[in-house]
This record gives C-alpha cells, sequence and structure tokens, in this order.
C-alpha cells in the first residue's frame, strides 16, 4: 500500500470510529450501559428498527471497544428472545472480528496502537504468534480475556484470515450464547456456578497453553498415519 494511500486510509478509519462512538455519546448509549434496564430501554425506543439498532451495537461492541458485547446480547435477549439476539449478535461479532483484522492487517502497528496499549500488546502479541490457534481459540472460548483485543493483534501475525475467521466464528459465540440465554431466561446460573466454571476454564486455558503444541503435534502425527 502506498504511504498516502496508506495514510488516508487510517484518517477515514479513524474518522468513523470516531463518529460512531460521538453518536452512541450523543443518543445517551453509555450511560444506558449501566444496568440491562436502562440498556433495554435504549435499544427499544428506537423500534421499529430495533433489531438494526441491535446489530450495530454488537458490530461497535468489536470495532469500538470497550463496549461490553455479553450485557448487551443480554438485554437483546429480554427483547427479542434467546435465539434472535444470538444470531444477530454472533453475525454482528465477526463481521466486527473481520474488520478490525483486515484493518490491523492493511493498516499495522500504526492503527493498533490507537486501540491496544503498549502493555497489552507487549502481553499478548508474541503468545499469539507463538501459540496461535491454541490461544486464540482458548482466549475466545473463555469471556475474561480480551477478545476484541485478540483480533486486533491478530492481524498483526502471520495467521491466515479464512483460519482466523473459522476460529471467531467456532469459539466467540459460546460466551455469547451462555449470554443471551441467560438474558432470555433460558437458563439461571447462580454465583457459585459461575465461579467453578470460571476457574474450570482458567485450568483448561492455562493446560491448552502449556501442552497445546504437544497435542497439535500428536494429532498431526496420527493423521498423518492414517
Amino acid at each position: 500500500m502506498k504511504k498516502h494511500t496508506w495514510f488516508l486510509t487510517l484518517l477515514t478509519t479513524l474518522f468513523f470510529l470516531s463518529l460512531g462512538a460521538v453518536l452512541l455519546w450523543k443518543t445517551g448509549f453509555f450511560q444506558a450501559v449501566t444496568s440491562l434496564e436502562s440498556l433495554q430501554t435504549y435499544i427499544q425506543a428506537f423500534s421499529p428498527y430495533s433489531h438494526l439498532v441491535f446489530f450495530l451495537l454488537q458490530l461497535f461492541s468489536v470495532i469500538i471497544a470497550p463496549i461490553p458485547s455479553n450485557i448487551t446480547a443480554m438485554a437483546g435477549a429480554l427483547l427479542f428472545g434467546t435465539v434472535p439476539a444470538f444470531l444477530l449478535t454472533w453475525a454482528a461479532v465477526v463481521l466486527g472480528a473481520a474488520v478490525v483484522f483486515q484493518l490491523a492487517r492493511r493498516l499495522g502497528g500504526a492503527f493498533a496502537d490507537r486501540f491496544v496499549s503498549r502493555a497489552l500488546s507487549d502481553r499478548y502479541l508474541d503468545v499469539i504468534r507463538r501459540k496461535r490457534d491454541v490461544f486464540l481459540a482458548m482466549a475466545f472460548l473463555f469471556p475474561f480475556f480480551p477478545d476484541d483485543i485478540l483480533c486486533i493483534l491478530a492481524g498483526l501475525t502471520e495467521i491466515p484470515f479464512s483460519r482466523f475467521l473459522v476460529l471467531v466464528g467456532l469459539f466467540r459465540p459460546w460466551g455469547l450464547l451462555v449470554a443471551s440465554a441467560v438474558g432470555g431466561s433460558v437458563v439461571a446460573i447462580p454465583t457459585w456456578a459461575m465461579i467453578l466454571l470460571g476457574l474450570g476454564g482458567l485450568a483448561l486455558f492455562l493446560l491448552g497453553l502449556k501442552y497445546g503444541d504437544r497435542v497439535e503435534e500428536a494429532l498431526l502425527h496420527r493423521l498423518g498415519k492414517d
């Protein structure tokens, strides 16, 4: 990409991202996000375009961080039901992840540095490069990792875009599905169960980071024999 084209693309991207953030602020989103009830009221106020607004909010949750997509998914499930809210969220999150990945890949560190702190970049970029599929799959699966930031950092690595999309499509939806199910009153998870799930997820994540390469090599060796 030529330097002037690269610079123009960066400026245009930052302009639209800033415009989106201003629109959210002007419409009262950041005040509404403090509770499920107020967030539900915020989305419902845009009827008959509530579904579209919900989709755009979930898209912005990836592109304009930090917007808690899980909380927004719960509010959407209260309004539209579990399945519609989940499908809209899944589509928006995959699209948003693809957008930030491509922006990071095309614009490089100049784009990433505006959205990812140096501390987070130092913490995650090297492990994404080394562990790649294993780390991204684990991080997308569990809710305590900055998924949106990881999507940006992944664009700075050599991971193929198609493989990245598969990882996002397969592993990011599960936390969103749980949030949608809770919001739609399909399931009710007590606090103690959430703590146990979190501890179990952390243990699996650490094991995956430590032994993921060995498992991958063993699987590839086995497949090579068949």
